[in-house]
């Protein structure tokens, strides 16, 4: 705590010592080309102005519209001490607002204090995903006052480009109401290795599919042509994050390893490729560090090979490189000690791993807040202002390009009636009935499958709340009670040390032996219906001949799934991945190589229609 305070005097004093430095408005001229405007801007910049924009990290969000204090759960400074203090105009915004009405008041507010400042660059506001059902700090937040939709693997499952371009376009315009500008996703990994944790963000595990719905999840968030009415995608995480070893997460040292015995380096280049074509604005490489391939064996934030040598050189991409979150200090998340995720290079000295990744060719560097170590580095002759230049002109041009500095405010009451419309609700409802996949339909001894379930029916139900099961049927106590059961139950895993490392799902993809025998007890005594939210490939086979029908989804409300159920709505989802039969066939398979697991249950493309 003692280090950041003295951080934030240190940049306190460098601002007041720059306040009274002459500034030419010329970079503020609307009718002028960007390229002068930036050039205008960078010209005037001192190196720790420059510096601010090297840095992009959580702050905090108020819920009553006013600017946030600190927050000591997340270890962050107030809103004022990161604007003011540290200088940095590039910020992830963590948790949200009652309403979007409070957000983008809030929004305004940060403006108004990064206009305060001797030069007004305005701040760039981005998030992870907040359209669904996923409440992860540092991957994917709940919905809150947005529409909310079924994860990107449930779009996967729907397969339907115009709709997934729909829904970036309805993400686009519920985000710039409130002021976030820049997506940080899509996440167009692809998902072959059954047990990562991440892949319920992907579009599963098939390249081709993933590289059509990612470009036009682009085109949605950024709309048919890049300017202020756009939000910028920082596509990730390239060159691929999903061939992780055992498929155990890199946000953690024991899963800092990605591998290859499929030599399948290529194939998960394909998505990017696609997305390259789309127009991304900026990438962002994970943590994983390449063993065994002809890149250094360090995280892909340091590889001068991947970001030099195959992004920028290999895919001519010039737009932002922004690094995943936490390279280079150490941490603490819920008061447990988080390392720097610096793969390879754990004994470089915090400069020394700045100086790597800026040597490799990133542009920014997410969610660190230490410009006064860069400016340090560049006052030592170890990093020349020439380089920061190149960096810093990518970074402002974008924040041109976007409008910020015409427009750098939003309309609250606009605000208020785009975020959450009844209109991007309904949407968002549709897509979550029509991602549902249904696995099994098995035909009673009437003679009829058991989905559609009629109305009416003495319900059993678990996973869902009894008031909303009633505008279905007739809520009961017990299995023995009812006509049919209807179970919502979520795929397994396994409970890790640390808090934060639960909020990842990750090993084994196992039931329990208690949570099977539980099923099996219930269908024994009633026709049962089971629902399994499948954010990872679920190994069904302990109980799948027992259940009267299986389906699954990927981010749905109860009502979604039991209008899919009662015959109301039509199922359009077909499996982005494959089902793998067992545990042993996983741990056979290559990290790699999609569709790998021998015998699977399910094929990716199954779903049954009603």
């Amino acid at each position: 705590m003692t280090d950041t305070i003295e951080n934030l005097d240190h940049g306190t004093t460098d601002a007041a010592a720059s306040a009274d430095l002459p500034v030419d408005p010329t970079y503020r001229d609307a009718s002028l080309p960007v390229d002068e405007r930036v050039e205008n801007l960078l010209g005037q910049m001192t190196l720790q102005e420059k510096t601010g924009l090297f840095f992009q990290t959580m702050i905090a969000m108020s819920q009553d519209g006013e600017l946030a204090e600190a927050n000591p759960m997340f270890g962050l400074p107030s809103n004022e001490d990161q604007v003011i203090g540290k200088g940095m105009t590039h910020f992830n915004v963590l948790g949200s607002a009652p309403s979007g009405e409070l957000m983008a008041r809030w929004h305004n507010k940060l403006q108004e204090l990064a206009a305060s400042t001797r030069l007004g660059i305005p701040v760039t506001i981005s998030t992870d995903p907040r359209h669904s059902f996923s409440d992860n700090p540092l991957a994917g937040m709940l919905s809150g006052p947005f529409s909310s939709w079924p994860e990107t693997i449930g779009l996967a499952a729907i397969r339907d480009e115009a709709l997934v371009e729909r829904f970036g376009d309805i993400a686009r315009q519920e985000y710039t109401a409130v002021g976030i500008r820049v997506a940080l996703h899509p996440q167009i990994d692809l998902a072959t290795e059954p047990r990562w944790g991440r892949q319920v963000a992907t579009f599963g595990e098939d390249a081709e599919l993933t590289g059509k719905l990612g470009a036009a999840y682009i085109r949605g968030f950024q709309g048919e042509s890049f300017g202020p009415g756009s939000v910028s995608t920082m596509t990730k995480h390239f060159p691929g994050g999903g061939p992780q070893m055992d498929g155990e997460d890199a946000h953690f040292p024991h899963g800092r390893e990605q591998v290859y015995p499929g030599g399948e380096f290529e194939l998960h280049l394909k998505p990017f490729e696609d997305a390259f074509a789309a127009g991304t604005r900026q990438i962002m490489p994970y943590y994983g560090m390449p063993v065994g391939t002809e890149y250094e064996e360090v995280g892909f934030g340091f590889n001068k090979s991947v970001i030099t040598g195959l992004l920028r050189e290999r895919y001519a991409f010039d737009g932002i490189v922004c690094t995943d979150w936490g390279l280079i200090s150490d941490a603490e998340i819920f008061g447990e000690p988080f390392p720097a995720r610096a793969w390879g290079v754990e004994h470089l000295t915090p400069r020394e791993r700045v100086i790597k990744v800026l040597e490799a060719g990133a542009d920014q560097f997410g969610g660190e807040a230490i410009p006064e170590l860069l400016v340090e580095l560049v006052e030592a002759g170890e990093v020349s202002e020439e380089r920061l230049d190149v960096s810093a002109r990518r970074l402002l041009r974008e924040k041109f390009v976007l409008g910020l500095f015409d427009e750098p405010y939003v309309d609250v009451e606009h605000a208020g009636r785009v975020v959450g419309s009844d209109e991007f609700i309904a949407a968002g409802e549709a897509a979550q009935r029509a991602s549902i996949t249904v696995l099994t339909n098995t035909v009673t001894d009437a003679g009829a499958p058991t989905l559609p379930l009629a109305r009416g029916l003495k319900l059993y139900v678990e996973g869902i709340a009894p008031e909303v099961a009633a505008e279905y049927g007739t809520v009961v106590e017990t299995p023995a009670e009812a006509d049919v059961a209807v179970i919502r139950t979520h795929a397994p895993f396994e409970v890790r040390s640390s808090t934060f490392e639960n909020f990842f799902h990750q090993g084994s993809l196992d039931f329990t032996e208690e949570a099977v025998a539980h099923l099996r007890e219930v269908t024994a005594a009633v026709p049962t219906v089971i629902d399994v939210h499948l954010d990872r490939p679920a190994i069904l086979t302990p109980f799948i001949d027992d259940a009267a029908a299986v389906v699954g989804n990927y981010g749905a409300s109860a009502r979604a799934v039991l209008d899919v159920l009662t015959g109301a709505v039509a199922p359009l989802g077909k499996l982005p991945f494959d089902l793998p039969s067992s545990m042993a066939a996983v741990e056979a398979s290559r990290e790699d190589v999609p569709f790998d697991t021998k015998d699977p249950l399910f094929r990716f493309g199954h779903g049954l229609s009603l």
